[in-house]
């Protein structure tokens, strides 16, 4: 090979390293819950029965817990804002733990906390999601319980 082909292919390669870095992008953002589970499309698929409590926000008392479980949801952020991507990942993560609860007898999901590649944040007021060029996840973890009537 000579020597202007092989700078042409070093530069080549180096631009598509430099593109594939671009497209990676995997930025912590944090949005309110209060939105995310107030949009219209939460209101329609969300059961009004089952209950969340995000943080360290305090429950009614507990009868039964059915144990801690974690929803890992991820969407195509291609073409979307971070919010928009990340708030349907957040409502895929609720009708997960919706399902877990309504599954085991549970009417509420407690102690729900952001656990983005394991990184635990807890917060009455803001998730946090992965957001990225292609895709964005939210991870959470919470108890779900039956709480005393």
């Amino acid at each position: 090979m000579n020597s202007s082909k092989l700078v042409a292919a070093l530069i080549g390669g180096a631009a598509a390293l430099v593109v594939n870095t671009a497209l990676a992008r995997d930025e912590m953002v944090r949005f309110p819950i209060a939105e995310a589970i107030s949009a219209p499309e939460a209101i329609a698929k969300l059961n009004p029965s089952i209950k969340f409590f995000f943080g360290d926000s305090q429950p009614p008392a507990v009868e039964r817990s059915f144990g801690v479980f974690t929803s890992n949801k991820k969407t195509n952020a291609f073409g979307k804002s971070d919010k928009i991507a990340c708030d349907w990942a957040f409502l895929s993560a609720m009708l997960s733990f919706q399902d877990r609860a309504l599954q085991t007898g549970g009417d509420a999901v407690i102690n729900v906390k952001s656990y983005y590649k394991r990184n635990t944040v807890s917060s009455t007021t803001e998730y946090e999601c992965g957001a990225g060029s292609i895709m964005a996840g939210v991870t959470f973890q919470g108890e779900v319980v039956k709480l005393k009537k």
